[in-house]
């Protein structure tokens, strides 16, 4: 069965990944992002029924977060369109232990419609892919609640079981919780990455307050901060968020991918070995 699949993020982490494995297996594949043809723009939703119109599966990322003010207003207007177009599934990325995320699910629960909500919250691809990048090229990490255990999912493991959700009928109203298979504190994990590419990292733990002011100077935005503050304080210090589940194993018939094993294929991409000046 070919399908006809919006992946709303489609550019971003666990979107682009999406993309390639839906394409690989001859699904025909609508990337939903603002450069996308029809673009997808959440702050536009004039433009969202062209960009559902002919969907059968729809993935949803929302940026940045589904935490965020005006999230669940959001879906809850994609919802109304993705049924008026007639489109039959839904597959929601959400973020473990975040309340504000659990609410954004019950839209999509209660939708009618069918569909699978994905849990997960620390990617591997962090260290890589986005905001701890500059501090593991600068050779020097500094986050707070350091001593909290995080079993790092990979975004690959992520996308591979979207896709599973977004094209098997086993999957609905399922809700998946995705972790990797150990928990490591970010001092380990930085450890694990300077061991690897032989580049000197130091790791520091920093209280929240003095980490949100570093964010400050540093001139990110307020929505930004407010964003990093509230994963930190709400996500990462929710115990629960420590447990190991075996779900990728469920749906995947393998095991998740481990933190090491992300770190040696993201040493053979270079991506580390960049001088930092280039990263801006």
């Amino acid at each position: 069965m070919k399908r006809n699949i919006l992946v709303i993020g489609g550019n971003g982490k666990t979107g682009k990944r999406i993309v390639n494995l839906l394409k690989t297996a001859g699904h025909s594949v609508r990337v939903g992002s603002r450069q996308g043809e029809p673009a997808f723009d959440w702050h536009n939703p004039d433009g969202w029924m062209e960009a559902v119109a002919g969907i059968e599966s729809i993935y949803i990322t929302y940026q940045p977060d589904l935490a965020v003010p005006g999230a669940l207003e959001a879906i809850e207007g994609l919802v109304k369109v993705a049924k008026k177009a007639d489109v039959k599934k839904l597959v929601l990325l959400s973020g473990k232990g975040e309340r504000e995320a659990q609410l954004c699910e019950q839209v999509i629960i209660h939708s009618g419609l069918d569909h699978t909500i994905v849990r997960a919250n620390w990617f591997n691809q962090n260290f890589s892919e986005n905001f701890l990048l500059d501090g593991i090229l600068e050779g020097h990490v500094a986050l707070p609640f350091a001593e909290m255990k995080i079993p790092f999912v990979d975004a690959n493991d992520i996308a591979e079981v979207a896709v599973k959700a977004l094209t098997e009928g086993e999957h609905n109203g399922k809700i998946y919780e995705l972790t990797g298979p150990e928990g490591l504190t970010f001092g380990e994990a930085v450890q694990l990455i300077s061991e690897a590419t032989g580049k000197e990292i130091q790791f520091t733990g920093v209280s929240i307050s003095s980490y949100v002011n570093t964010l400050r100077q540093h001139n990110l935005p307020e929505d930004f901060i407010w964003l990093i503050e509230y994963l930190f304080t709400e996500v990462l210090g929710n115990p629960s968020n420590s447990e190991i589940t075996n779900d990728i194993e469920h749906v995947l018939h393998r095991k998740p991918i481990r933190f090491k094993d992300y770190i040696d294929l993201t040493v053979k991409s270079g991506v580390w070995n960049t001088e930092v000046s280039h990263t801006h």
